[in-house]
Protein backbone atom coordinates (compact mmCIF):
# COMPACT_ATOMS: atom_id res chain seq x y z
CA UNK A 1 0.00 0.00 0.00
CA UNK A 2 1.25 3.46 -0.83
CA UNK A 3 2.08 5.78 2.04
CA UNK A 4 -0.65 8.39 2.08
CA UNK A 5 0.00 11.95 3.25
CA UNK A 6 -0.93 12.55 6.89
CA UNK A 7 -3.13 15.45 5.83
CA UNK A 8 -5.23 13.43 3.40
CA UNK A 9 -8.83 13.34 4.66
CA UNK A 10 -9.88 9.68 4.58
CA UNK A 11 -11.84 8.77 7.68
CA UNK A 12 -15.57 9.26 8.23
CA UNK A 13 -16.75 10.72 11.51
CA UNK A 14 -17.77 7.27 12.78
CA UNK A 15 -14.32 5.83 12.02
CA UNK A 16 -12.61 8.89 13.55
CA UNK A 17 -14.77 8.44 16.63
CA UNK A 18 -13.88 4.78 16.92
CA UNK A 19 -10.15 5.39 16.40
CA UNK A 20 -9.97 8.23 18.94
CA UNK A 21 -12.58 7.13 21.46
CA UNK A 22 -14.30 10.53 21.16
CA UNK A 23 -18.03 10.67 20.47
CA UNK A 24 -19.09 12.07 17.08
CA UNK A 25 -20.97 14.92 18.77
CA UNK A 26 -17.76 16.00 20.53
CA UNK A 27 -15.89 15.89 17.22
CA UNK A 28 -18.54 18.24 15.84
CA UNK A 29 -18.17 20.46 18.91
CA UNK A 30 -14.40 20.63 18.40
CA UNK A 31 -15.03 21.70 14.82
CA UNK A 32 -17.57 24.32 15.88
CA UNK A 33 -15.05 25.72 18.39
CA UNK A 34 -12.37 25.89 15.69
CA UNK A 35 -10.18 23.25 17.33
CA UNK A 36 -10.49 20.87 14.41
CA UNK A 37 -11.02 21.38 10.67
CA UNK A 38 -11.88 18.12 8.93
CA UNK A 39 -12.09 17.99 5.17
CA UNK A 40 -15.40 17.78 3.37
CA UNK A 41 -16.55 15.68 0.47
CA UNK A 42 -18.41 17.44 -2.38
CA UNK A 43 -21.60 16.35 -0.60
CA UNK A 44 -20.51 17.96 2.67
CA UNK A 45 -19.61 14.80 4.61
CA UNK A 46 -16.78 15.26 7.10
CA UNK A 47 -13.54 13.41 6.41
CA UNK A 48 -10.72 13.26 8.95
CA UNK A 49 -7.01 12.90 8.23
CA UNK A 50 -4.33 11.31 10.40
CA UNK A 51 -3.33 14.85 11.37
CA UNK A 52 -6.91 15.48 12.51
CA UNK A 53 -6.85 12.30 14.59
CA UNK A 54 -3.57 13.41 16.19
CA UNK A 55 -5.19 16.78 16.99
CA UNK A 56 -8.12 14.97 18.65
CA UNK A 57 -5.63 12.98 20.73
CA UNK A 58 -3.92 16.25 21.72
CA UNK A 59 -7.27 17.76 22.73
CA UNK A 60 -8.08 14.64 24.77
CA UNK A 61 -4.78 14.92 26.67
CA UNK A 62 -5.40 18.59 27.43
CA UNK A 63 -8.95 17.86 28.61
CA UNK A 64 -7.60 15.12 30.89
CA UNK A 65 -5.13 17.67 32.29
CA UNK A 66 -8.08 19.79 33.39
CA UNK A 67 -8.30 22.42 30.64
CA UNK A 68 -11.65 23.44 29.21
CA UNK A 69 -12.21 24.00 25.50
CA UNK A 70 -11.46 27.73 25.76
CA UNK A 71 -8.15 26.94 27.45
CA UNK A 72 -7.35 24.31 24.84
CA UNK A 73 -8.03 26.84 22.10
CA UNK A 74 -5.48 29.19 23.68
CA UNK A 75 -2.89 26.43 24.07
CA UNK A 76 -3.29 25.36 20.44
CA UNK A 77 -3.02 28.96 19.21
CA UNK A 78 0.13 29.50 21.26
CA UNK A 79 1.66 26.26 19.96
CA UNK A 80 0.90 27.29 16.38
CA UNK A 81 2.47 30.71 16.96
CA UNK A 82 5.53 29.09 18.55
CA UNK A 83 5.91 26.79 15.53
CA UNK A 84 5.56 29.74 13.15
CA UNK A 85 8.18 31.75 15.04
CA UNK A 86 10.52 28.75 15.20
CA UNK A 87 10.24 28.36 11.42
CA UNK A 88 10.84 32.05 10.89
CA UNK A 89 13.90 31.98 13.16
CA UNK A 90 15.26 29.01 11.21
CA UNK A 91 14.82 30.89 7.92
CA UNK A 92 16.54 33.97 9.36
CA UNK A 93 19.43 31.89 10.64
CA UNK A 94 19.80 30.19 7.27
CA UNK A 95 19.72 33.53 5.47
CA UNK A 96 22.34 34.91 7.87
CA UNK A 97 24.68 32.03 7.03
CA UNK A 98 24.35 32.51 3.28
Amino acid sequence: MTDLPADRALFSISVASELTGVAPQMLRTYETRGLLSPGRTPGGTRRYSRNDLARVDEITVLLAAGLNLAGIEQVLQLRAETDRLRDELGRLRTRGQA
